[in-house]
Protein backbone atom coordinates (compact mmCIF):
# COMPACT_ATOMS: atom_id res chain seq x y z
CA UNK A 1 0.00 0.00 0.00
CA UNK A 2 1.32 3.21 -0.83
CA UNK A 3 0.04 7.01 -0.72
CA UNK A 4 1.51 10.13 -2.71
CA UNK A 5 2.43 12.87 -1.05
CA UNK A 6 4.24 15.91 -2.47
CA UNK A 7 5.30 13.64 -5.45
CA UNK A 8 6.33 10.49 -2.51
CA UNK A 9 5.66 7.69 -2.47
CA UNK A 10 4.92 6.71 1.13
CA UNK A 11 5.24 2.81 1.24
CA UNK A 12 2.42 1.71 4.32
CA UNK A 13 3.46 -2.01 4.33
CA UNK A 14 5.48 -0.89 7.18
CA UNK A 15 3.41 1.09 9.55
CA UNK A 16 3.68 4.64 9.57
CA UNK A 17 2.97 7.49 12.91
CA UNK A 18 1.58 10.75 12.74
CA UNK A 19 2.17 13.04 15.42
CA UNK A 20 -0.62 15.13 16.33
CA UNK A 21 0.04 18.85 16.74
CA UNK A 22 -3.27 20.45 18.23
CA UNK A 23 -3.04 24.56 17.78
CA UNK A 24 -6.53 24.79 19.21
CA UNK A 25 -7.23 26.52 23.07
CA UNK A 26 -9.11 23.74 23.80
CA UNK A 27 -8.31 20.07 22.44
CA UNK A 28 -8.62 17.45 25.54
CA UNK A 29 -5.06 16.93 26.07
CA UNK A 30 -3.02 19.21 25.05
CA UNK A 31 -5.16 22.43 24.44
CA UNK A 32 -3.46 25.48 24.91
CA UNK A 33 -0.12 24.15 24.92
CA UNK A 34 0.99 25.05 21.54
CA UNK A 35 -0.16 28.69 21.02
CA UNK A 36 3.66 30.45 20.68
CA UNK A 37 5.25 29.68 17.53
CA UNK A 38 8.61 28.51 19.44
CA UNK A 39 6.84 25.99 21.63
CA UNK A 40 5.17 24.65 17.92
CA UNK A 41 8.90 24.69 16.07
CA UNK A 42 10.19 22.94 19.30
CA UNK A 43 7.17 20.58 19.73
CA UNK A 44 7.40 19.36 15.95
CA UNK A 45 11.29 18.52 16.31
CA UNK A 46 10.75 16.49 18.80
CA UNK A 47 8.18 14.60 16.94
CA UNK A 48 10.25 14.61 13.72
CA UNK A 49 13.50 13.63 15.96
CA UNK A 50 11.59 10.79 17.46
CA UNK A 51 10.30 9.09 13.96
CA UNK A 52 7.28 11.12 13.41
CA UNK A 53 6.39 10.36 9.50
CA UNK A 54 3.89 12.62 9.35
CA UNK A 55 2.60 15.68 11.01
CA UNK A 56 -1.05 16.42 12.09
CA UNK A 57 -1.83 19.80 12.70
CA UNK A 58 -5.69 20.65 13.90
CA UNK A 59 -6.98 23.76 14.52
CA UNK A 60 -10.56 23.33 15.62
CA UNK A 61 -11.27 20.75 18.74
CA UNK A 62 -13.50 17.91 17.69
CA UNK A 63 -13.75 16.10 21.15
CA UNK A 64 -17.02 15.90 22.24
CA UNK A 65 -19.08 18.95 23.06
CA UNK A 66 -16.31 21.10 21.84
CA UNK A 67 -16.98 24.95 21.04
CA UNK A 68 -17.61 26.11 17.08
CA UNK A 69 -15.22 27.41 15.58
CA UNK A 70 -15.39 29.54 12.69
CA UNK A 71 -14.36 28.77 9.37
CA UNK A 72 -12.57 32.20 9.48
CA UNK A 73 -10.55 31.67 12.88
CA UNK A 74 -9.75 28.10 11.69
CA UNK A 75 -7.76 29.42 8.81
CA UNK A 76 -6.78 32.05 10.32
CA UNK A 77 -5.16 29.75 13.39
CA UNK A 78 -3.38 27.46 10.34
CA UNK A 79 -2.15 29.45 7.75
CA UNK A 80 0.84 30.76 10.01
CA UNK A 81 1.90 27.81 11.36
CA UNK A 82 1.58 25.47 8.42
CA UNK A 83 4.10 28.72 6.56
CA UNK A 84 6.57 28.29 9.58
CA UNK A 85 6.79 24.49 9.74
CA UNK A 86 7.11 24.21 5.83
CA UNK A 87 9.74 26.63 6.06
CA UNK A 88 11.54 25.40 8.65
CA UNK A 89 11.47 21.59 8.27
CA UNK A 90 10.65 21.56 4.15
CA UNK A 91 11.20 17.62 4.18
CA UNK A 92 8.11 17.09 6.94
CA UNK A 93 4.67 15.82 5.49
CA UNK A 94 2.00 17.88 7.15
CA UNK A 95 -1.69 16.61 7.17
CA UNK A 96 -4.66 19.02 7.93
CA UNK A 97 -6.96 17.97 10.20
CA UNK A 98 -10.28 19.14 9.71
CA UNK A 99 -13.49 18.67 7.65
CA UNK A 100 -14.03 22.47 5.90
CA UNK A 101 -13.22 22.17 2.30
CA UNK A 102 -12.01 25.86 2.35
CA UNK A 103 -9.66 25.25 5.34
CA UNK A 104 -8.59 22.20 2.91
CA UNK A 105 -7.99 23.81 0.13
CA UNK A 106 -5.49 27.04 1.72
CA UNK A 107 -3.91 24.56 4.10
CA UNK A 108 -2.97 22.62 0.77
CA UNK A 109 -2.02 25.81 -1.07
CA UNK A 110 0.31 26.74 2.04
CA UNK A 111 2.19 23.12 1.40
CA UNK A 112 -0.07 20.54 3.33
CA UNK A 113 0.38 17.24 1.73
CA UNK A 114 -2.61 15.07 3.43
CA UNK A 115 -6.49 16.07 4.09
CA UNK A 116 -7.92 14.27 7.51
CA UNK A 117 -11.61 14.47 7.54
CA UNK A 118 -13.27 13.22 10.48
CA UNK A 119 -16.51 13.80 8.50
CA UNK A 120 -15.65 11.56 5.87
CA UNK A 121 -17.10 14.43 3.60
CA UNK A 122 -20.24 14.45 5.16
CA UNK A 123 -20.44 18.33 7.01
CA UNK A 124 -19.39 19.74 3.83
CA UNK A 125 -20.24 18.71 0.77
CA UNK A 126 -17.62 20.34 -1.20
CA UNK A 127 -14.94 18.44 0.21
CA UNK A 128 -14.44 15.33 -1.76
CA UNK A 129 -14.62 17.77 -5.20
CA UNK A 130 -12.28 20.01 -3.15
CA UNK A 131 -9.89 16.89 -2.28
CA UNK A 132 -9.78 15.34 -5.66
CA UNK A 133 -9.04 18.96 -6.98
CA UNK A 134 -6.07 18.84 -4.98
CA UNK A 135 -4.94 15.24 -5.97
CA UNK A 136 -3.86 14.68 -2.13
CA UNK A 137 -4.46 11.48 0.09
CA UNK A 138 -7.75 11.72 2.12
CA UNK A 139 -8.26 10.52 5.50
CA UNK A 140 -12.15 9.68 5.78
CA UNK A 141 -12.79 8.86 9.71
CA UNK A 142 -16.04 7.15 10.64
CA UNK A 143 -18.46 9.55 12.78
CA UNK A 144 -22.33 10.21 13.25
CA UNK A 145 -23.57 13.54 13.53
CA UNK A 146 -20.83 16.08 14.00
CA UNK A 147 -18.61 17.06 17.54
CA UNK A 148 -21.36 18.52 19.48
CA UNK A 149 -23.90 16.07 19.17
CA UNK A 150 -21.80 12.79 17.99
CA UNK A 151 -21.86 11.15 21.71
CA UNK A 152 -25.92 11.09 21.79
CA UNK A 153 -25.56 9.48 18.49
CA UNK A 154 -24.47 5.55 19.72
CA UNK A 155 -27.38 3.17 18.93
CA UNK A 156 -26.19 0.50 16.53
CA UNK A 157 -27.82 -3.24 15.83
CA UNK A 158 -24.49 -4.13 14.77
CA UNK A 159 -21.60 -1.67 14.80
CA UNK A 160 -18.52 -2.68 12.10
CA UNK A 161 -21.81 -4.12 9.78
CA UNK A 162 -22.90 -0.38 9.69
CA UNK A 163 -19.07 0.95 9.55
CA UNK A 164 -18.23 -1.42 7.03
CA UNK A 165 -21.37 -0.31 5.02
CA UNK A 166 -20.53 3.68 6.16
CA UNK A 167 -17.08 3.46 4.31
CA UNK A 168 -18.39 1.59 1.09
CA UNK A 169 -20.65 4.14 0.73
CA UNK A 170 -18.15 7.32 1.18
CA UNK A 171 -15.43 5.39 -0.79
CA UNK A 172 -17.72 4.91 -3.66
CA UNK A 173 -18.60 8.87 -3.41
CA UNK A 174 -14.92 9.93 -3.36
CA UNK A 175 -14.03 7.50 -5.81
CA UNK A 176 -16.64 9.10 -8.19
CA UNK A 177 -15.00 12.31 -7.66
CA UNK A 178 -11.61 10.71 -8.70
CA UNK A 179 -9.63 10.92 -5.39
CA UNK A 180 -7.36 8.01 -5.90
CA UNK A 181 -5.15 7.80 -2.09
CA UNK A 182 -7.70 7.25 0.43
CA UNK A 183 -7.16 6.01 4.09
CA UNK A 184 -9.88 4.71 6.54
CA UNK A 185 -10.38 5.62 10.47
CA UNK A 186 -12.66 3.89 12.57
CA UNK A 187 -13.16 6.80 14.73
CA UNK A 188 -12.22 5.96 18.10
CA UNK A 189 -14.29 8.09 20.47
CA UNK A 190 -16.80 9.19 17.79
CA UNK A 191 -19.96 8.54 17.82
CA UNK A 192 -18.92 5.58 19.99
CA UNK A 193 -19.64 4.25 24.24
CA UNK A 194 -16.67 2.93 25.88
CA UNK A 195 -17.93 -0.49 24.90
CA UNK A 196 -18.22 -0.28 21.15
CA UNK A 197 -14.94 0.85 20.85
CA UNK A 198 -13.53 -1.58 22.91
CA UNK A 199 -15.54 -3.94 20.37
CA UNK A 200 -14.70 -1.82 16.94
CA UNK A 201 -10.76 -2.49 17.83
CA UNK A 202 -11.80 -6.38 18.89
CA UNK A 203 -13.02 -6.88 15.64
CA UNK A 204 -10.99 -3.99 13.75
CA UNK A 205 -9.48 -6.82 11.09
CA UNK A 206 -12.62 -7.04 9.28
CA UNK A 207 -12.56 -3.61 8.20
CA UNK A 208 -9.68 -5.18 5.81
CA UNK A 209 -12.40 -5.97 3.40
CA UNK A 210 -12.08 -2.27 1.91
CA UNK A 211 -8.42 -3.24 1.31
CA UNK A 212 -7.56 0.15 1.75
CA UNK A 213 -4.96 1.82 4.77
CA UNK A 214 -6.29 2.21 8.39
CA UNK A 215 -5.85 5.01 10.66
CA UNK A 216 -5.91 4.13 14.24
CA UNK A 217 -6.08 7.51 16.49
CA UNK A 218 -6.83 6.04 20.40
CA UNK A 219 -3.63 8.36 21.86
CA UNK A 220 -4.82 9.43 25.30
CA UNK A 221 -8.47 9.04 24.40
CA UNK A 222 -11.20 8.43 27.43
CA UNK A 223 -11.51 4.71 26.34
CA UNK A 224 -8.34 4.21 28.38
CA UNK A 225 -8.71 6.61 31.06
CA UNK A 226 -12.49 5.55 31.93
CA UNK A 227 -10.91 2.25 32.18
CA UNK A 228 -7.99 2.65 34.00
CA UNK A 229 -10.07 5.10 36.45
CA UNK A 230 -7.01 8.00 35.87
CA UNK A 231 -6.72 10.98 33.03
CA UNK A 232 -4.92 11.37 29.85
CA UNK A 233 -1.91 12.87 31.74
CA UNK A 234 -1.38 9.36 32.95
CA UNK A 235 -3.12 7.55 29.95
CA UNK A 236 0.48 7.20 28.04
CA UNK A 237 0.95 3.37 28.70
CA UNK A 238 -2.99 2.29 28.41
CA UNK A 239 -1.69 4.49 24.91
CA UNK A 240 0.71 2.14 24.34
CA UNK A 241 -1.03 -1.63 24.58
CA UNK A 242 -3.91 -0.28 22.70
CA UNK A 243 -1.89 0.74 19.81
CA UNK A 244 0.23 -2.56 19.73
CA UNK A 245 -3.06 -3.93 19.67
CA UNK A 246 -4.14 -1.64 16.53
CA UNK A 247 -0.99 -2.93 15.08
CA UNK A 248 -1.47 -6.78 14.97
CA UNK A 249 -5.23 -5.83 13.83
CA UNK A 250 -4.23 -3.91 10.97
CA UNK A 251 -3.60 -0.57 11.60
CA UNK A 252 -1.10 0.93 8.84
CA UNK A 253 -0.70 4.45 10.60
CA UNK A 254 -0.81 5.27 14.60
CA UNK A 255 -2.08 8.97 15.53
CA UNK A 256 -0.25 9.80 18.82
CA UNK A 257 0.33 12.65 20.61
CA UNK A 258 3.63 10.46 21.92
CA UNK A 259 5.68 9.72 18.73
CA UNK A 260 8.55 7.71 20.34
CA UNK A 261 6.67 4.90 22.17
CA UNK A 262 4.55 4.52 19.07
CA UNK A 263 7.78 4.38 17.28
CA UNK A 264 8.67 1.40 19.68
CA UNK A 265 5.48 -0.27 19.64
CA UNK A 266 5.82 -0.73 15.65
CA UNK A 267 9.28 -2.17 16.11
CA UNK A 268 7.74 -4.52 18.84
CA UNK A 269 5.40 -5.99 16.27
CA UNK A 270 7.53 -6.27 13.42
CA UNK A 271 9.78 -8.07 15.21
CA UNK A 272 7.09 -10.50 16.24
CA UNK A 273 6.40 -10.74 12.46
Amino acid sequence: MNINCNGNLIDLSTPKVMGILNVTPNSFYDGGKHKEINSIIHQVDKMLSEGADFIDVGAYSSKPSAAFVSETEEINRLVPIIKELVNTFPNSILSVDTFRAEVARVSVDNGVAIVNDISAGLLDENMLPTVADLKVPYVMMHMRGNPQTMQSLTNYDDILKEMIFYFSERIAKARSFGISDIIIDPGFGFAKTVEQNYEVLQKMELLSILELPLLVGVSRKSMIYKVLENSPENALNGTSVLNTVALQKGAKILRVHDVKEAVECIKIVNKLK
